[in-house]
């Protein structure tokens, strides 16, 4: 099927899969250290489908695994592999002054995302988006406002942000993600307001983009408030 289509391109979430392969063999000690980092710099520089293939032709699939594809097949529905995407993002930012925003619905987060809660609220939901790579990163900054993350089962979460005399959520930090699901990092820190994380189940697509109006944006605005009094007070 590779020789049909050698100069196909390649995603982040093919490379991705010959590096797991690669890792496997390693543990097996059916490559040596040498040979491991020789594909794998090879993997990430490989473009097209032609220049995959040949990196784990010689190499069997992890037991229970399936096999490399270099042909482009549709997602299985509930995979990662047609949600990490590549490119560029939907938006770069959101800002909120005296205001809301939402980002929700089908939207590509890109590699990097900048948001700012400033007397304000914002909601950031990855539960039916799409990524621009592997990693992405969540950069939040709330002050005197709050802003919440939202992020489907099976997301690997890291958190770097820090509350001063306000609220960041750490406890979703280190929760084992599923095999080939994006990692999200947030970042950031939160003043007199608070940047909450939250894990939910997918639910039935809203459309992206928008903004908190009206009561949801002062509601998001009274919680970020709030956690800020609470971390102050205790």
């Amino acid at each position: 099927m590779t020789e049909d289509v050698p100069e196909l391109r390649a995603s982040d979430a093919d490379r991705e899969r010959v590096a797991e392969v690669l890792r496997d063999a390693l543990a097996e000690g059916r490559l040596d250290m040498g040979e491991f980092e020789e594909r794998l710099d090879a993997a990430y520089r490989a473009r097209t489908y032609g220049e995959l293939a040949p990196i784990t032709r010689d190499l069997p699939a992890a037991a229970g695994a399936a096999p490399v594809s270099m042909s482009k097949e549709p997602a299985q529905r509930g995979s990662w592999d047609g949600r990490i995407v590549g490119g560029e993002g939907t938006s770069g930012w959101a800002v909120a002054v005296m205001s809301g925003f939402q980002r929700r619905g089908r939207w590509t987060v890109p590699r990097r995302f900048n948001t700012v809660a400033f007397w304000g609220g914002g909601e950031i939901d990855l539960r039916e988006a799409d990524f621009a790579a592997g990693e992405v990163v969540i950069n939040c900054v709330a002050i005197m406002g709050g802003i919440s993350v939202v992020v489907p089962p099976g997301v690997e979460v890291v958190v770097r942000g820090l509350g001063v005399m306000g609220g960041f959520d750490h406890g979703e930090d280190g929760v084992p993600a599923q095999r080939g699901a994006p990692r999200v990092v947030v970042t950031g820190f939160a003043f007199w307001g608070g940047v909450g994380i939250e894990r939910k189940r997918r639910k039935g697509s809203k459309a992206g983009g928008g903004r908190l109006e009206g009561g949801e944006g002062r509601r998001e605005l009274d919680e970020g408030r709030r956690d800020g009094r609470r971390h102050w007070e205790h």
